[in-house]
């Protein structure tokens, strides 16, 4: 599938480890890409450090998905998005998917599918991972 045909993306947001300062400078690029009609987050939205989350949602139509700490130092936020996104993939939803984390757990797994995949580091330390022939574009959302 080339960028020209792109056209319904998945937008999985690792909130657990992104700022939502970063949303804005992500559906840009995503615009370019495809239309996003798809976009979640994901983490333990009740925790104090996601507050900030809750104020955006509702102005950029993310839909929280909440994923509580049940043991700590587990990856339920990843492995959440992981299943939504093979879900998404088998119901035919996306063409391509864009995940916003500044860890590289999820997209390992998710360009797999054979479908385009996009990625966003958001962490002035980290650097995006390059492209590959898993992953279409790479690219950094730091704010800082």
């Amino acid at each position: 599938m080339t960028d020209t045909t792109l056209r319904n993306i998945a937008l999985l947001i690792d909130a657990d480890n992104t700022s939502p300062q970063a949303i804005d400078p992500v559906l840009t690029v995503m615009a370019e890409l495809g239309q996003v009609n798809i976009r979640r987050a994901y983490g333990n939205f009740a925790k104090d450090n996601l507050a900030k989350w809750d104020r955006i949602t509702n102005k950029f139509g993310i839909r929280p998905q909440q994923q509580f700490d049940i043991s700590k130092g587990k990856n339920a936020t990843d492995m959440a998005m992981t299943i939504d996104a093979i879900d998404l993939l088998y119901q035919g939803k996306v063409d391509g998917f864009g995940i916003m984390t500044s860890d590289s757990d999820s997209t390992r797994s998710l360009p797999a599918s054979g479908r385009t995949a996009f990625s966003s580091m958001d962490s002035a330390k980290r650097r995006p991972r390059k492209p590959s022939g898993r992953c279409a574009r790479a690219f950094s959302s730091s704010t800082s």
